[in-house]
């Protein structure tokens, strides 16, 4: 069984390739290299090079670097701990799994279940949890609703009447989404600070302003990214019998460990992207290349998290026992590394697999297979259509 998502005229070779000054990184280890680069390279993926300095009291923490990114991310990463999502919000994620699957009777659209149950789980973590899940769930859809761009291009490729375009598509959403699901946790929060991350946002002095843009990183990079990859791991099982029957017999770590593979696979961020400040050295096995200052690289995911100098034989199967080079998480490269690691795989899988494990209980047979689109804003796969009779 190999990947899914498999992005039209996408290279898997050269493993370092430079076309002008930008570099394409599919070797783990100079892609390693140049995530732990710290204080060499600068955030330049999901459009950071384009958000105004010094507009916001705090910049948001996906999209800042150095001393100010590393105190933001100790103090929330916090929240997004194995244990506390264990210890903390285990309980609460039962239930929601449990609500959801038992809700379902007939034929439903799978990636809509996805949605509404991580959009809730990541929504209670957060605090926003003073509107309705579903009504919140279509208005961070909104947000994905922009022109074509190009993170590799100058000016993102867009023109004129597309930064228009991307403007309106983007402030409205916004808007309506501070108003609606925003303002209010922030009203209640500051009358009953809670456990959340919008509590610890108030107690460290952000305005609404700052809130509001953290609350938009955590709704596109985390709940709607995680339906993606829900969506995606239903599919893989539900299409293998084989790996199925093994997911349902398994033990808690026994299941994680199938669906980090199952993620390093099909990881749902296909590219990270990163800007020198200086020069910078990486290696290939013996060969070395010096990336100079200002040049734009390109961390291709699916390529690093298939090199098979990395994870082995047949680097495009899913092979939960894999074995990996010392210190290599089993997601690979899937949540990034070094600063910029995504503090939210202990959470994304955690949830999908105690909703997975209800659903394929239940037996589920599938209609109709997704169909894939991409997302330029998060480089991203999109999985639509996904059809059960349950």
């Amino acid at each position: 069984m190999g990947s899914r998502a498999r992005k039209t005229g996408e290279r898997t070779h050269p493993r370092i390739e430079r076309v002008g000054d930008l570099w394409r990184i599919r070797s783990l280890e100079a892609a390693r290299q140049v995530l732990r680069a710290r204080h060499a390279t600068t955030q330049a993926g999901f459009t950071a090079e384009y958000i105004p300095q010094g507009v916001l009291k705090h910049h948001p923490i996906l999209m800042s670097d150095g001393p100010l990114h590393d105190e933001q991310r100790s103090k929330v990463g916090r929240f997004f701990a194995p244990k506390v999502v264990h210890e903390r919000h285990g309980d609460h994620i039962a239930r929601a799994a449990a609500r959801y699957v038992d809700s379902l009777t007939g034929e439903v659209a799978f990636d809509d279940v996805a949605l509404f149950y991580s959009v809730e789980v990541t929504s209670e973590i957060v605090g926003l949890t003073e509107s309705p899940v579903q009504a919140r769930s279509g208005r961070l859809v909104q947000f994905f609703r922009q022109p074509p761009l190009d993170m590799t291009r100058r000016d993102l490729g867009r023109s004129r009447r597309q930064w228009m375009q991307a403007a309106w598509r983007g402030l409205v959403p916004v808007a309506r989404f501070y108003f609606s699901d925003v303002r209010p946790a922030i009203r209640r929060r500051r009358r009953q600070p809670m456990g959340d991350v919008i509590s610890h946002l108030l107690a460290e002095g952000y305005t609404d302003v700052d809130i509001l843009v953290e609350c938009v990183t955590y709704g596109t990079a985390g709940m709607v990214t995680t339906r993606e990859f829900i969506t995606m791991a239903a599919w893989h099982l539900l299409t293998t019998p084989d790996l199925m029957g093994r997911y349902l017999a398994a033990e808690r770590h026994e299941r994680h460990a199938i669906l980090n593979e199952i993620i390093r696979l099909e990881p749902v961020v296909g590219h990270l992207y990163r800007r020198t400040r200086e020069d910078i050295v990486v290696t290939d096995g013996d060969r070395e290349f010096t990336i100079p200052t200002g040049h734009l690289v390109d961390v291709c995911v699916r390529q690093v998290n298939t090199d098979p100098e990395a994870v082995g034989e047949s680097p495009e199967a899913v092979c939960p026992a894999r074995e990996l080079p010392a210190g290599v998480d089993a997601s690979v490269m899937t949540f990034g590394d070094g600063a910029h690691r995504c503090p939210g795989q202990p959470l994304a899988i955690f949830e999908t697999d105690e909703l997975l494990t209800r659903l394929l209980a239940r037996q589920p047979r599938l209609v109709r297979e997704p169909g894939i689109a991409w997302d330029d804003l998060i480089e991203g796969y999109v999985l639509r259509g996904l059809r059960l009779i349950v």
